[in-house]
């Protein structure tokens, strides 16, 4: 059952739900610089983190699940925000250069569904970053946040799934070290810094970035980890051509 587009909005308007966004949200820009000329797809509950990209696109859709609701994004302009079936989405093949999916695996029905979507949607040059809850952070247990709820993802098992879905993982990181006490949230930054050092498996949520794999034949699974980059943003692969700036 996923958590209800009010109770979500409600966390994103507080203090730790401030937090949380602005630690990811400099993940993202970080990773793909100005999104100009590009077109962008939030996914699941994204819009929080979508936005300050958005402002740069070409063009920003947010898609959320059916079973989770749907409000008008961005708030004063004209609505680009859907409610969609996310593993049957109303987009044509091969249509958004970046995909931002957050909160759209942990309670979804079939993951893999989801990011067999999310390939789909992608151009041959697109890139998704997935950001899920990490099975062993504090925020894994946190009930009183969303990312409390569903199933939380192992790096490895985040691998396994963009794999399945015919992408490639091209890097990863963490983020949201602070613990999910309202008091923490004005020490956000300080925890964010010295977590990515100190104890960095205690991190609240795993991103993935992930892009489609040159061939288009489905390939064996190859035990090649993606690599890390903790503290910083993620970054391509040695050799993968960067879109994001």
């Amino acid at each position: 059952m996923r958590r209800d587009v009010l109770d979500l909005r409600e966390f994103y308007a507080g203090a730790l739900g401030g937090a949380a966004r602005e630690m990811v949200t400099r993940k993202v820009e970080e990773a793909w610089g100005s999104l100009a000329d590009l077109d962008l797809l939030a996914l699941g509950y994204a819009t929080p983190f979508a936005e300050p990209l958005a402002a740069g696109a070409r063009r920003a859709v947010a898609a959320m699940p059916a079973a989770q609701g749907v409000e008008a994004w961005p708030l004063g302009q004209s609505n680009a925000a859907a409610l969609v079936d996310e593993t049957a989405l109303p987009f044509p093949n091969a249509f958004f250069d970046r995909v931002l999916a957050v909160h759209a695996l942990e309670e979804a029905e079939s993951p893999v569904s989801v990011m067999s979507e999310i390939a789909r949607v992608m151009a041959p040059s697109g890139r998704v970053i997935v950001v899920a809850v990490a099975r062993h952070g504090l925020w894994a247990n946190a009930e009183s946040s969303p990312f409390g709820h569903g199933r939380p993802f192992s790096r490895r098992q985040l691998e396994a799934l963009v794999r399945e879905a015919e992408l490639e993982p091209a890097g990863w990181t963490r983020a949201l070290y602070a613990p999910p006490l309202g008091w923490a949230a004005r020490w956000a930054e300080g925890f964010e810094q010295a977590g990515a050092w100190l104890w960095p498996p205690l991190a609240g949520l795993i991103l993935m970035e992930a892009k489609k794999q040159a061939l288009a034949v489905r390939t064996a699974p190859r035990r090649r980890r993606a690599r890390v980059f903790a503290p910083g943003a993620l970054r391509p692969v040695v050799g993968a051509r960067s879109l994001g700036g």
